[in-house]
């Protein structure tokens, strides 16, 4: 039995969660396994009816409970910015050690994307962002705040154990990796060691050492700046980035730009030990100026189911689960050709019509 915990959240998140649930339905009717969806109610409209996002009894429930964390997006105009982030997102991240987040960066056919010249042969690659410690950690404060002389800090943190554990998933993902025909096996770091002199070189040293553990893998370094001109003029020289983050979470939105918009973007938050759930969520917001009127593109949240399976399924070591991830991805692939010359932030067909090809193609 996979236990799902969903968290359909603000805005869009409930409209697109259902869109994925009923791939999961079709799915485990298909592959004969069983899964259970139990809907927890995390999200805006709880701040604001009792003043908190989630307890900590409640945090405790999730890692014991579920096999893995389904998330619509949470966001909404009268909460506080920071509130619902911080409080629920930054929180199980941290709380549940989901030290990777992973961005696959893919363009589909029949998906535009802004580069001229560059098609899904030349936008293939993933970027494996780590999770839980740098800017995110919180640790900062402010000195005489509200006066012309406040000072505000917030520090940088990077651990061995912390930037290690990071590096040796992305040299074992790229090993097992699908790449295009005749692409090397490559991880590139992103960084910025000429500025952050201690905290990158810290990641440097590591990468050159955990790399010695690889030599059937290119490792090449480029500063963050280069690698976002590089992302938009030559995409197609990269196969598995690793990097910072902060750096993770500026660089992939970039690459879902480029991968066509935010509408078919996915992205896990992975514990990779199974030490506790992972949490899998599509990109994009709660998107509150559309939410309820049919209009959302569930592409991304039903990409990220089909992570959710494969992922959890790795994990398991349950191979039906790892089939049926793939499966759904492919049904998507399938039927991104006929949203050829629209925009995926903006289909024109419903959000339930979307779902509907997808179910028809699996």
């Amino acid at each position: 039995m996979l236990k799902i915990a969903v968290i359909g959240g603000d805005g869009i998140g409930p409209e697109v969660c259902e869109q994925g649930i009923r791939c999961l339905e079709a799915l485990a009717a298909s592959e004969k396994f069983e899964y259970q969806a139990t809907q927890l109610p995390y999200g805006g409209q709880r701040y604001l009816d009792h003043g908190m996002v989630i307890t900590a009894t409640e945090i405790a429930d999730l890692k014991t409970k579920y096999d893995a964390i389904y998330l619509g997006a949470v966001g909404r105009p009268d909460v506080p910015p920071g509130v619902l982030e911080q409080g629920l997102l930054l929180r199980l991240r941290f709380e549940l050690d989901q030290y990777i987040n992973l961005r696959p960066v893919k363009l589909l056919k029949g998906i535009s994307t802004p580069l001229a010249g560059k098609g899904p042969e030349d936008i293939d690659f993933v970027v494996v962002r780590e999770n839980t410690e740098d800017l995110y950690c919180g640790v900062g404060g402010f000195l005489r705040k509200g006066t012309v002389h406040e000072v505000a800090t917030q520090e940088m943190i990077a651990t061995r154990m912390g930037v290690e554990r990071c590096l040796r998933y992305a040299f074992e993902l790229c090993g097992r990796r699908k790449r295009q025909p005749g692409r090397d096996k490559k991880v590139t770091l992103v960084g910025k060691t000429n500025v952050l002199t201690y905290a990158h070189d810290l990641w440097q040293r590591a990468f050159d050492e955990v790399g010695q553990d690889y030599a059937d893998v290119t490792r090449e370094y480029h500063h963050v700046d280069a690698c976002c001109m590089y992302m938009v003029t030559k995409p197609e020289i990269y196969d598995v980035i690793v990097t910072t983050n902060m750096f993770g979470d500026i660089i992939t939105d970039l690459g879902a730009a480029i991968a066509g918009g935010m509408g078919v973007a996915a992205s896990g938050n992975l514990n990779p030990d199974g030490a506790a759930p992972s949490m899998f969520e599509p990109v994009h917001g709660s998107a509150p100026d559309i939410a309820g009127q049919g209009k959302a593109n569930p592409i991304a949240a039903i990409l990220s189911v089909a992570m959710l399976l494969e992922q959890t399924g790795l994990v398991k070591e349950e191979e039906k689960l790892v089939k049926a991830g793939r499966k759904l991805e492919a049904a998507v692939a399938a039927v991104c050709p006929k949203f050829a010359g629209q925009s995926v932030d903006r289909l024109e067909m419903s959000t339930q019509q979307v779902a509907d090809l997808v179910l028809g193609a699996l």
